[in-house]
C-alpha cells in the first residue's frame, strides 16, 4: 500500500469516533480540513499567519479540559478578516464551526493526526491524502447525481486528452473540490519541470491566475480552497459564487483557453439570472445553462471537455436549440458515452462532450462537420465501489481519440460492430439534431438490478424523481404555461 493510501485509511477509521454523534461524512472531512491545515503549517514551518495560541503545538499541549474551547475560539478567530491578514486562511476558516462535542474525541483526533508520518522520500503526502479523503467522502455519500464526486480516473483521462499547457487560462465553472484544476496543474508542472522552466512572471501567472472557476456551495468551496492550498496553488480567480448568476459574466471567466468541468445535474433553484444566456435563460435545470456558459466562455479556438447527462443529447425545445448552437459555433468533434455506475449512483447515465470554439465569432456555416461517438456503455461491466473504474478501462478510447486535443488525429470508423463511429452533420440533422445515438446491443442489464442497501435504493428513487421534474419543467417551458410553473417550483421545494 502506498503511503498516502495508508494515511487515508487511518484517518477514515477515525470517523468512527464521531459517527455515533450523527456526524456526516462531509462534516467529518470538513473537520479534518481545519486540523490538517494547522498540522501542515506546523510541519512546513509556515505558522507565521496563525496566532501563537492557535498553532498546532498549542492545541497538542492543551489539557483535555481546555482543548475544545481553545479549538472553537481558533475557528472563530482564524475566519475573522479583522484579526487575520492572510486572505486564504480567512477563506478556509470563514464561518467555521466544529461538530466535535466531546473534548476527549478532539484529543484523540489531534493525537492521531500528530502521530501519522506525513512525508516519504519522494514527497509530502498532505495533498494526496486530502484527495483520498474527498474520494472516500464521495463514495459514502448518497445524494443527487449532480453532487457526485467526479472519479479521478475520468478526470485524468479528460486532462490527458485536452493537453493543458502553461500560459493558458483554464476554467472549471463548477469547481467542486478542485479535481480538474489540480489535475491540469499536475500535467503542466510535469511538462515544465515543476514550472522551473518558466520565467518568474510566467510562474506567478501559473500559481495565481491560470486556474479559474466558481463554486456555489460554501462547504464545498472550503474543501476546494484547502485542496488547492495543499497542492501549493493560491489562485486569485476562484470564488464562491453561482456561475449562472451575473458573477459568471465577469471578464476573468471569459476567454478561457480550456474548460474542464462536470456541472451539476438535476433541477436548479431557479432559472439563470444572466443576461447573456439567451438560449437557456428560462430553463429550470443546471446542465443546459452550464453548457451554454462553456460555449460562451471559451475564447475563439479554445477547447472544452464537459461531463453531461444523457438528456443534454436528446432534449427537444431549448435543448435542441442549444445543440444547434453548439454545433454551429463549435466543432463538437467527440462524444464519449460513459458506463453507468461510475458516479456512485447506478442509474446515472452520462457522457463527455469534447468541442472546440470556432475561430470566428459567429460562423456563417456550422463549425461541426462530423461527430465521432465512442460507446463505452453498451456491454460494459457493472461499475461501483466493488468494481471501480480503472485507467485501463479507457485505453481503447484514448487510442481511438488520438493525440490531437482538437480531435483532428487520424481516426477509424469501426462500423456497426465497433465502438467508435463517425456521423456527419447532415446525418445528425436528419435525426432532428438528436445526439443520443447508439448502435451496439446493450447486454449489461439494468444497472439498478443490483441495488441492495436502503441508501442506494433511495438515491436511485431521488434520481428518477429529479429527472422527471426536469422533464415536466421542460414541457411547461415549451408550452409557455407560466401559470402552473410556480406550483411546480413549490412542489420541488
Amino acid at each position: 500500500m502506498n503511503p498516502s493510501a495508508d494515511l487515508v485509511n487511518r484517518l477514515w477509521r477515525l470517523c468512527a469516533l464521531l459517527r455515533k454523534d450523527g456526524v456526516t461524512y462531509q462534516q467529518y472531512v470538513t473537520e479534518l480540513t481545519y486540523l490538517l491545515f494547522l498540522k501542515m503549517a506546523s510541519e512546513q514551518k509556515d505558522e507565521s499567519r496563525i496566532p501563537e495560541q492557535y498553532r498546532w503545538v498549542a492545541l497538542k499541549s492543551a489539557s483535555e479540559t481546555e482543548v475544545l474551547q481553545r479549538y472553537r475560539q481558533a475557528l472563530i478567530d482564524l475566519g475573522d478578516g479583522t484579526k487575520i491578514a492572510d486572505r486564504s486562511v480567512v477563506a478556509i476558516f470563514q464561518n467555521a464551526a466544529t461538530i466535535v462535542r466531546e473534548p476527549a474525541n478532539l484529543r484523540k483526533l489531534i493525537d492521531a493526526i500528530d502521530g501519522l508520518h506525513w512525508f516519504s522520500e519522494e514527497r509530502d503526502a498532505f495533498g494526496d491524502t486530502y484527495e483520498g479523503l474527498l474520494q472516500k467522502m464521495a463514495e459514502e455519500t448518497k445524494r443527487g447525481a449532480g453532487q457526485y464526486f467526479t472519479p479521478r480516473v475520468l478526470i485524468e483521462v479528460m486532462v490527458q486528452l485536452m493537453q493543458p499547457k502553461a500560459g493558458e487560462v483554464i476554467q472549471d465553472p463548477a469547481a467542486g473540490t478542485g479535481g480538474f484544476l489540480i489535475a491540469a496543474d499536475h500535467a503542466m508542472r510535469a511538462a515544465t519541470d515543476d514550472y522551473f522552466e518558466l520565467s518568474p512572471k510566467q510562474q506567478t501567472f501559473q500559481l495565481q491566475s491560470a486556474l479559474r472557476g466558481l463554486e456555489n456551495v460554501q462547504d464545498t468551496f472550503r474543501l476546494l480552497l484547502m485542496n488547492l492550498h495543499l497542492h501549493k496553488i493560491d489562485p486569485d480567480h476562484l470564488n464562491l459564487a453561482d456561475t449562472l448568476s451575473p458573477s459568471g459574466m465577469q471578464p476573468k471567466y471569459k476567454e478561457a483557453d480550456l474548460i474542464l468541468t462536470n456541472p451539476p445535474f438535476g433541477p436548479a433553484g431557479g432559472p439563470p439570472t444572466r443576461d447573456d444566456l439567451t438560449i437557456t435563460d428560462r430553463v429550470s435545470s443546471y446542465q443546459l445553462p452550464f453548457v451554454e456558459h462553456c460555449i460562451r466562455a471559451l475564447k475563439l479556438g479554445g477547447r472544452a471537455a464537459v461531463v453531461v447527462p444523457d438528456n443534454v443529447l436528446f432534449d427537444d425545445g431549448r435543448g435542441k436549440l442549444l445543440r444547434q448552437r453548439l454545433m454551429s459555433w463549435c466543432d463538437l468533434h467527440t462524444v464519449l458515452r460513459l458506463p453507468t455506475g461510475i458516479f456512485y449512483a447506478q442509474g446515472v447515465k452520462t457522457n463527455v462532450i469534447f468541442f472546440t470554439r470556432a475561430d470566428e465569432e459567429a460562423p456563417t456555416e456550422d463549425a461541426t462537420k462530423a461527430v465521432w461517438i465512442y460507446d463505452m456503455r453498451s456491454g460494459a461491466p457493472a461499475y461501483g465501489k466493488t468494481n471501480p473504474l480503472k485507467e485501463a478501462d479507457f485505453d481503447e478510447f484514448v487510442r481511438a481519440f488520438g493525440n490531437d486535443p482538437l480531435g483532428w488525429a487520424d481516426r477509424k470508423d469501426e462500423g456497426e460492430a465497433g465502438r467508435f463511429r463517425r456521423f456527419t452533420r447532415e446525418e445528425i440533422a436528419a435525426r432532428s439534431d438528436n445526439l443520443d445515438i447508439s448502435w451496439l446491443k446493450d447486454t449489461s442489464g439494468d444497472p439498478e438490478d443490483g441495488l441492495e442497501t436502503p441508501e442506494d435504493i433511495a438515491a436511485a428513487i431521488e434520481l428518477h424523481l429529479s429527472a422527471a421534474l426536469v422533464e415536466v419543467r421542460a414541457l411547461v417551458e415549451e408550452l409557455g404555461v407560466d401559470v402552473i410553473a410556480p406550483a411546480i417550483e413549490e412542489a420541488a421545494e
